[in-house]
């Protein structure tokens, strides 16, 4: 019997993961970890090679509601099947040597997801400061264009760092408005009774 490659996409098995196993992949790997150590647990897959966790993939809902009206017309209310997915990251090892492993892992996951739960449609957003969002295209997702250009506040500290400012009052408040990175907006729609009001443009990835 040929002997399969560490590497080979018949190595790897994919199992429905806790949040804290996702913590162990995502805190020493993802670009966001520095600053969103508190992420969103949904429905997490992880990709295994044989009893080591080398993959996360991670579909919550929606960020805002509002998205619900804005993207597809519905009511704010109508969330359920509505899903965002919040993280997707590869051991850098596997991704460096393993052939298009994330794309191959996203698209099982993506199977996974519609034959477990009810999925109307799945949107990314790509952070154009990290990647301009190929895996997506790759897994055949659809383009709609750039998100709007929007600033944060962000308060200074006594100790000069500057933090992010969540919610609340900004005036009277020491600090400073500062760009928001736009990210590109990809979606995955599998319900045919909905449609994006967004308008589709072509990816130049």
């Amino acid at each position: 019997m040929a002997r399969v490659s560490r590497y080979s996409k018949q190595s790897y098995t994919i199992s429905i993961i806790t949040k804290g196993e996702c913590a162990q992949l995502l805190l020493p790997y993802h670009y966001l970890s520095s600053i969103s150590k508190g992420f969103k647990s949904g429905i997490n897959y992880g990709l295994w090679a044989g009893d080591v966790l080398v993959g996360v993939c991670i579909f919550t809902g929606l960020p805002v509601a509002e998205l619900a009206v804005g993207c597809f017309g519905l009511d704010r209310k109508e969330q359920e099947g509505l899903y965002e997915l919040s993280r997707l990251c590869l051991h850098p090892e596997h991704q460096r040597h393993a052939h298009n492993l994330a794309s191959w892992f996203l698209s099982r996951c993506l199977k996974l997801l519609k034959k477990h739960n009810r999925c109307r449609a799945v949107l990314s957003y790509a952070d154009t400061a990290y990647h301009q969002g190929t895996v997506y295209a790759a897994c055949n997702f659809k383009y709609y264009g750039m998100t709007a250009s929007k600033k944060d506040f962000w308060i200074e500290q006594a100790d000069g760092i500057y933090v992010k400012h969540s919610r609340g009052k900004t005036k009277g408040v020491l600090g400073e408005w500062r760009a928001r990175t736009r990210k590109h907006r990809f979606l995955f729609i599998y319900d045919k009774f909905i449609y994006c009001l967004w308008e589709e443009e072509k990816w130049q990835g």
